[in-house]
């Protein structure tokens, strides 16, 4: 056990004792009651800790940490190297703090795959901005949908530098058919934090438009993850010109 998580307190304490059990104590009930409603991002982080170091007062790191990486998120998407130099902040900590937003990433998924059809709700923007915006590296991930818009599984299909050299819309193509899907849906992050969609990103969307339609399948939008937003090329009316594109092509 590592010394940041191992209380230096008396052989015969018992769990419970300690300095700031009863603070402790008074955090988890208050979340019981509330939800986290009512706390501040510092309130959070040290409930989070006591969870791995049971028998100390946590508010000095939970302090640290934020004045160290600037906020809650910036805590909870910080790599264990950057946790583990603030002091106090041990192993155990790290795990925590690192578990916490991988079984938000799963809920996520898991509800998207459960929830029946995906209408307009926020469900998908609310995975997509969790899950991608923090990725320091661009991944294209599709979303494979079923005749009724329900999704039956996602997949990333490239990474690094997303550009037509690296995005085969015809591997797009070949996976949604090998797997029985109906439409899809493909998303793609850009790590510098602006969704706007480059010259790349436009010309690969287009060659996918067509890809899709030529075997019947539907590319419902091609999805651009910022840091705060998302670009939607279904939403801002890119498909319906290459739909007219394509009709002058009397294909």
């Amino acid at each position: 056990m590592s010394k940041a998580d191992s209380p230096n307190r008396p052989v015969n304490a018992s769990p419970g004792t300690g300095p700031g059990a009863g603070h402790r104590e008074r955090l988890r009930e208050k979340f019981l009651r509330h939800g986290l409603g009512k706390f501040t991002d510092e309130e959070v982080l040290e409930l989070l800790l006591t969870l791995a170091t049971p028998r100390r007062d946590c508010k000095q790191q939970a302090r640290a940490l934020l004045k160290a990486l600037g906020s809650l998120r910036g805590v909870l998407e910080a790599e264990p190297k950057a946790l583990g130099a603030i002091q106090g902040v041990g192993p155990k900590n790290i795990l925590g703090l690192k578990l916490v937003p991988a079984v938000a990433r799963r809920y996520l998924e898991d509800r998207l795959l459960t929830m029946g059809r995906l209408g307009d709700g926020p469900e998908l923007a609310d995975y997509l901005l969790f899950s991608m915006a923090p990725l320091t590296q661009e991944v294209f991930r599709v979303f494979l949908l079923d005749a009724q818009r329900r999704v039956t599984a996602t997949e990333d299909l490239f990474s690094g530098t997303l550009d037509q050299a690296v995005v085969y819309p015809r591997e797009v193509v070949a996976r949604a058919l090998a797997a029985g899907a109906a439409a899809l849906i493909c998303a793609h992050n850009h790590p510098g934090g602006e969704p706007t969609p480059s010259a790349a990103d436009r010309d690969i969307t287009r060659r996918l438009f067509h890809a899709c339609r030529g075997v019947s399948l539907e590319l419902v939008d091609h999805l651009v993850v910022g840091r705060e937003d998302i670009y939607s090329f279904a939403q801002a009316g890119e498909f319906r010109a290459w739909a007219v594109e394509r009709a002058a092509w009397k294909i």
